[in-house]
């Protein structure tokens, strides 16, 4: 043993490249909620440490002294939004800015300071060692930005039905037992009844639309309560705050329609495909055909993916794909890929990693609803629920589709289904296949046989 460890050299190795500064004219910034730090080289000022605050003026304060410093790149660490006004400042006056993670730059333990974060930034990023988050362009931040409202204001207009269905629980009013959505088209109908004097339930059933299931009789009875005028005021104020919101979600899609307008690259229709379902929550313009002529593919030909999936990922992302050198680096930023936790030559655990992308959130949900798709994906994803657990297989369905998407918008093609029978048949071919390799190993060999049927 004393032998074999002699043989062991401990210098380095001669291939390994020793660390140079790449990045010469670069700033460190640690940014904070009243005041920012900022540290430039230390050759360039004879205080190379700075605070300004966050006022507007001192923020062109701030870029005017990193351009009188000849900075042309800044590494910048935050929490929060507190950076987004700096970042948008420094990128319009020309700089290089990256956004860069703060658990990527807490490795070394020591003293804690503002003052020596951005110096310990500014070191970093000089020699090459920090990569920026991923930041679309400004047209596709305002479309993001837009969608994100948009499903702010949906979560809000889903928590005042919770409040119409807690008022009605209260008035022992059960017609969320008889009818499933009481926001549907008979649910409207006779809330809105309701608040407004009439409660009666021969005459609030007789509301009722033909494609509900539940009888005359049983909706009449759901619809005998104690109506106290405290809970009526409750159910009057969550309704009326129910259509506001309303009125806010179609406001917002009027918005994004114009931004859809104003990204379009491409003419014509998208190919006719499977009809699908409408989205319930889905905007009420032709979104379809606008994404058409914004990426140039029709992306809901991909089973599981609608209309509101498709804008999900598009409004993360963009539909220019070259901020991904390849298809790897897409679907780790989206944090769908298997990891990578190798020691001592064996894979100690393959776990994706832990990311909140809202992207991925969404082709999650898509991957979710392939389990009843007569389709090769909706195959292939019953195969995996069958070798693993849900969870595991919507992440690896969902890691599938984020593949599709990359490949239809760098490669510009349509995808087509093959249908849940050839999926079948390849997968019979690759099992058969498998088998005759084992057992050539073996020195067996294998003989089609016949069906024998009972």
């Amino acid at each position: 043993m004393a032998q074999r460890n002699a043989k062991i050299s401990l210098k380095p190795s001669k291939s390994r490249a020793a660390l140079t500064i790449t990045h010469p004219n670069a700033a460190g910034i640690d940014i904070g909620s009243a005041s920012h730090y900022v540290a430039v080289p230390p050759d360039r000022d004879d205080e190379p440490v700075r605070e300004f605050s966050s006022f507007t003026e001192d923020l062109h304060a701030l870029a005017d002294w990193l351009k009188a410093c000849k900075v042309d790149t800044v590494a910048m660490e935050s929490t929060g939004v507190y950076w987004i006004p700096l970042f948008e400042l420094l990128e319009s006056r020309g700089f290089t800015v990256l956004l860069v993670n703060a658990r990527h730059v807490k490795n070394v333990s020591g003293r804690k300071s503002d003052v020596l974060d951005c110096q310990w930034l500014q070191q970093l990023m000089s020699y090459g060692l920090l990569r920026g988050a991923f930041r679309p362009v400004d047209a596709i931040c305002v479309l993001r930005a837009l969608w994100r409202q948009r499903g702010m204001l949906l979560r809000s207009q889903g928590r005042q039905v919770q409040h119409m269905q807690k008022a009605l629980t209260q008035m022992n009013v059960q017609l969320a037992n008889v009818i499933s959505d009481v926001v549907g088209e008979t649910g409207q109908k006779i809330l809105r009844a309701i608040v407004a004097g009439e409660h009666d339930g021969q005459v609030l059933a007789a509301m009722k639309d033909a494609r509900i299931r539940a009888s005359h009789a049983e909706i009449t009875k759901s619809l005998q309560g104690n109506w106290r005028p405290e809970h009526l005021f409750s159910l009057q104020q969550a309704l009326a705050m129910f259509d506001f919101i309303g009125t806010q979600v179609a406001e917002c899609d009027r918005e994004i329609e114009e931004q859809l307008r104003a990204l379009q690259t491409h003419d014509g229709e998208p190919p006719e495909g499977k009809k699908k379902a409408r989205a319930r929550n889905a905007p009420k313009f032709d979104l379809r055909t606008q994404l058409f002529k914004m990426c140039g593919v029709d992306l809901t030909r991909i089973d599981g993916i609608n209309v509101t999936t498709a804008i999900a990922v598009i409004s993360e992302t963009g539909n220019d794909m070259s901020r991904f050198p390849t298809v790897g680096h897409f679907t780790s930023w989206l944090g769908l890929c298997p990891g990578t936790k190798i020691t001592g030559g064996k894979v100690m655990s393959g776990k994706t990693k832990r990311v909140a992308n809202r992207a991925a959130q969404a082709l999650k949900l898509a991957a979710a609803a392939l389990r009843s798709s007569q389709s090769a994906l909706g195959a292939y994803f019953r195969r995996l629920c069958a070798r693993m657990d849900k969870p595991k297989a919507v992440t690896a369905a969902a890691h599938k589709l984020a593949r599709l998407i990359y490949m239809m918008l760098t490669k510009g093609e349509e995808y087509t289904d093959q249908g849940q029978d050839y999926y079948e048949e390849r997968y019979r071919e690759r099992v058969l296949r498998q088998l005759a390799q084992r057992a050539e190993k073996m020195g067996m060999r294998l003989v089609p046989g016949e069906i024998v049927t009972p």
